[in-house]
Order: C-alpha cells, then sequence, then structure tokens
C-alpha cells in the first residue's frame, strides 16, 4: 500500500464523522437522545484517533487533494456544535427562552470560534473553550441541572473562547499528557455508559463523568497558574 493510499485512507476514516454526525441528527430529530449521544461518542473517538494517524502519515503532503484541516472543522461543527445545540433545545431540559438564547449563543460564538486563527496556542492546547458542546451537553443530560444553570453555564463557557483562558488537547498537548490521555479516554468510555443506559447509569458513573469533565475543563488554566520549568 503506497503513502498516497495511506494518507487517503486517513481522508476517508476522518469522513465517516459526517456519517456519524447524520446519524446522531436522526436520531436526535426522534428524540431518541441516547442513541443520538452513542453516535456523538463514536464521532468523538474518531476524531481523537484521525489526528495522530493523519500526522503519521503526513497527509498534508500524501494526500494533499483534500485539506484535512478543513475537513475535521466541518465535521466538528456538526457533532460539537449544532447537534448538541439542536438537542439541548428541543430535550425539555431548557425553558422557554432559555432555549433560544442558548442555541443562539452556542452556534454564533462556536461559528467565530471554528473560524479563528488563533485558537491554537504553542503547546497545541486552545486559546478559548474549543466549542465542545458535546461534551458539555452529555453531562447535562446526565446530571440534569436547572435550566438557568445550564443557561449560566453556557454563557461563561461561550465568553471564554474570546479570552486567553487555555484549554488543553488530550492528545496533543504534552504537558501531564499522561494523565490527561487516559482520563480523556475514561471520560469517553463514562459517556458512552450514560448513554447507553439512557443516562440511568447511577450516581457513581456520573459522579465520574462529572469529574473527569471538571478535569478536562480546568487543567489547562491549572497550567497557567502553575507554568513549566521552561515556560
Amino acid at each position: 500500500m503506497t503513502s498516497h493510499v495511506k494518507a487517503l485512507l486517513v481522508h476517508y476514516l476522518t469522513a465517516t464523522g459526517a456519517v456519524f454526525a447524520m446519524l446522531a441528527m436522526l436520531a436526535a430529530v426522534g428524540s431518541n437522545w441516547d442513541m443520538m449521544f452513542l453516535w456523538l461518542v463514536i464521532a468523538f473517538f474518531v476524531d481523537g484517533i484521525d489526528g495522530p494517524l493523519a500526522r503519521h502519515y503526513n497527509v498534508k503532503d500524501n494526500a494533499s487533494e483534500y485539506d484535512g484541516v478543513l475537513l475535521d472543522l466541518i465535521i466538528d461543527y456538526l457533532t460539537y456544535v449544532f447537534i448538541p445545540a439542536y438537542a439541548l433545545f428541543q430535550s425539555g431540559l431548557l425553558d422557554g427562552w432559555t432555549g433560544w438564547v442558548t442555541i443562539i449563543i452556542i452556534t454564533f460564538t462556536s461559528a467565530l470560534y471554528f473560524a479563528d486563527t488563533r485558537m491554537k496556542t504553542k503547546d497545541n492546547s486552545f486559546s478559548g473553550f474549543p466549542g465542545c458542546w458535546n461534551m458539555f451537553a452529555v453531562v447535562v443530560f446526565a446530571t440534569h441541572p436547572n435550566f438557568y444553570i445550564i443557561l449560566a453555564l453556557v454563557i461563561i463557557l461561550a465568553a471564554s473562547m474570546f479570552t486567553p483562558l487555555k484549554f488543553i488537547h488530550p492528545v496533543r498537548t504534552q504537558r501531564w499528557r499522561s494523565i490527561s490521555l487516559p482520563i480523556a479516554i475514561i471520560w469517553t468510555a463514562l459517556a458512552g455508559v450514560s448513554a447507553w443506559t439512557n443516562f440511568n447509569a447511577g450516581p457513581l458513573i456520573t459522579t465520574a463523568l462529572a469529574i473527569t469533565s471538571v478535569y478536562l475543563l480546568t487543567v489547562g488554566i491549572v497550567q497557567q497558574f502553575l507554568p513549566a520549568k521552561d515556560e
């Protein structure tokens, strides 16, 4: 198998995210939230492995007819932003006007963030919250907070997109990766179990999901306050 074919296969793997996004959307339209999140978790897993594969097989040079970054961003907007926003609005977790405000904030700010050329930091983290509304929505569905709390969290996270606060990439951010990557894998498994059980996995799974979410959300900010010796 040539290097070109191997690189093309990585692009094709990335493109399967669009298929999973469609399957998630069809489930969401039918209010099958457990299946919707299962498809989103699968898409999240694919998104986690296609980047390292793309770098390993040097897709930028070996299959340059496709722009892997653009392909990834298109799919990420669907799976990270658009579908989770729809789910938050349509699920009944938000009351009245709060649902409308939430989806407007999420879709508008995320579109700007995804087009921002300054989103990546030198250590391959993200500058500002990277629009991982799929992860946010999983935790909301699992914990069922008050709708005003959901709205407040959406406003805070959306505002943080346009700040210099750092949010890690569990795979690409090297600092503390030996901890962050296993926690991200555990989070993915917990999210899958939560969705599989229609968000009735019990307090142990839900608590673990919340704790791992807080870690992934805040560890980059902690790193800013505890700079490495060579920074």
